[in-house]
């Protein structure tokens, strides 16, 4: 599982949905903090339904 609150740019690269996306991820989550749900994921510009939800991504503990 990657936690998308945790993982670096490069490990969120590696998630075929979230490819080439993974810096635009952590400066959303730097500039509007950790994310509790997945489906905040849609709210990172360039992601708005491309997000598969079966891949192995989770928000970490909360």
């Amino acid at each position: 599982m990657i936690d998308v609150n945790r993982a670096s740019a490069e490990e969120l690269d590696t998630v075929a949905c979230l490819k080439g996306h993974g810096f635009e991820i952590v400066r959303y989550r730097e500039e509007r903090g950790r994310f509790t749900e997945l489906r905040q994921l849609e709210e990172v510009p360039g992601l708005a339904g491309k997000v598969d939800y079966d891949d192995e991504l989770t928000v970490g503990n909360r």
